[in-house]
C-alpha cells in the first residue's frame, strides 16, 4: 500500500518535516509558496517548488492562488497521480512521536452511537475543559456522557483523526480566554457513526483512496474555516457511502508556529457563524444515487446558494473534480 505525506511550508525544514522524511514507509511531498526559501531541500523529500508548479499540467494550478494555503491540493493531485492509496495530511510543526501510526480502517472499535449531534470528541481523552476548533459555541461548555454512548462494533472508516498533545487544534475563543497546553490520556481508537458530527483538521490525519474528492480545500472562504469547512462537507458524503470518521491518540507533539490569536478570532468568525448550518445544508443536497464527485459539486453549489461559499470556489471546485478525472482517465489508459 502506497502511503503519501503531504505538507505544504513556507519555512527551511522544520523538526518534523526531517522526522517524516526519515520514515521508510511514507513518500513526503513538500509544497512550497512564494515565501519559501529558493534553496529550500531535504533528503527523501519529493519538494514542489513554485516554478514546478507552474509546469504542471493541472487544470488546479491556474485558479489556486499564491502565499495559500490551498496550494496543498497540488500535493494531494500528485500523490493521487502516482498512485497513492492513502494520503496523510499533516502541517510543518506537528513534530511525529515514536508512536505515530494509524489504525486499520476496517476492524472492530469502539464507536459513539449514531445521531448525536455534534459532540466534543476531546472530552473522551482528557477531563481539561478544552474543544476542537469547529465545535459549534453553544455546546464548549457542554458535558457530554460519551462513554456511555459507546459500542464495540465492526467499521469502515473513511478518515483518521489523530489527536496532538501540547498546543492541540483549537480556536481562538480557547486560546484567548485559557490557551492552557493540553496533553491527551491514551485510549483505544474511537469511530463515530452516522449522524454524529466531530470537527477534523489538516494537522494528523489519513484518508483512504476511496475519499480522495473530498480532499478538495476551500479557497476562497477565511483561512481558519478552509479545513474546518472541508471536514464538515465531507462527513454527510462519507456516511451515504458507509464510511465513518475516527479519532486515534495524540501521535504527533504540536509546536505551533507564531499566530496572531486576534486574527485567528477575525478568520473563525464564519466558521462560528456557519458551521450548523453547514451540515443541515450538504445533509439536505446529497443523494446516493450520485457519485462522491457529484454530491461534492452540488453541496458547494448549494453552499453558494446559501451565502457560504462564493462563485469563486465553484471554478477552482471545478478544476479540482476536472483533475481528478483525467487522471483516473489517464489511469484506465495505462
Amino acid at each position: 500500500m502506497k502511503k503519501d505525506i503531504v505538507i505544504t511550508s513556507i519555512f527551511n525544514p522544520t523538526e518534523a518535516v526531517i522526522l517524516f522524511s526519515k520514515m521508510p514507509d511514507y513518500q513526503l511531498i513538500v509544497v512550497g509558496d512564494k515565501k519559501t526559501p529558493i534553496d529550500w531541500h531535504c533528503d527523501n523529500v519529493d519538494f514542489i517548488s513554485v516554478h514546478q508548479q507552474e509546469t504542471l499540467k493541472f487544470e488546479l494550478t491556474k485558479s489556486l492562488p499564491y502565499n495559500h494555503y490551498c496550494r496543498k491540493m497540488l500535493g494531494y493531485l500528485i500523490s493521487i497521480s502516482n498512485g497513492a492509496d492513502y494520503i496523510i495530511d499533516t502541517d510543518d510543526d506537528n513534530i511525529p512521536k515514536n508512536n505515530w501510526i494509524f489504525p486499520a480502517f476496517e476492524s472492530k472499535f469502539d464507536c459513539v452511537e449514531a445521531n448525536q449531534g455534534f459532540i466534543n470528541v476531546y472530552q473522551l481523552y482528557t477531563k481539561q475543559k478544552i474543544w476542537p476548533r469547529g465545535l459549534p459555541l453553544n455546546l464548549i461548555a457542554k458535558q457530554f456522557d460519551l462513554e456511555n454512548l459507546i459500542n464495540s462494533k465492526n467499521c469502515k472508516v473513511g478518515i483518521w483523526q489523530g489527536l496532538a498533545d501540547e498546543d492541540p487544534d483549537v480556536d481562538a475563543i480557547y486560546r484567548l480566554t485559557s490557551d492552557v497546553p493540553c496533553y491527551f490520556d491514551e485510549r483505544d481508537p474511537v469511530v463515530l457513526d452516522k449522524g454524529t458530527i466531530s470537527p477534523f483538521n489538516t494537522q494528523n490525519t489519513i484518508i483512504r483512496k476511496e475519499l480522495f474528492a473530498l480532499l478538495y480545500l476551500p479557497t476562497y472562504v477565511t483561512f481558519r474555516f478552509t479545513d474546518i469547512l472541508r471536514g464538515l462537507i465531507a462527513q454527510p458524503i462519507m456516511w451515504l457511502y458507509d464510511y465513518q470518521l475516527g479519532f486515534v491518540n495524540a501521535t504527533v507533539v504540536q509546536k505551533r508556529n507564531p499566530h496572531d490569536y486576534m486574527k485567528d478570532f477575525v478568520s473563525e468568525i464564519p466558521m462560528y457563524e456557519y458551521t450548523e448550518k453547514v451540515i443541515d445544508v450538504v445533509t439536505r443536497t446529497i443523494s446516493i444515487d450520485k457519485s462522491i464527485e457529484s454530491n461534492l459539486y452540488d453541496s458547494y453549489d448549494s453552499l453558494l446558494k446559501a451565502d457560504i461559499v462564493s462563485a469563486n470556489e465553484m471554478k477552482t471546485l471545478e478544476a479540482w473534480l476536472t483533475d481528478l478525472k483525467n487522471i483516473e482517465s489517464a489511469d484506465k489508459a495505462h
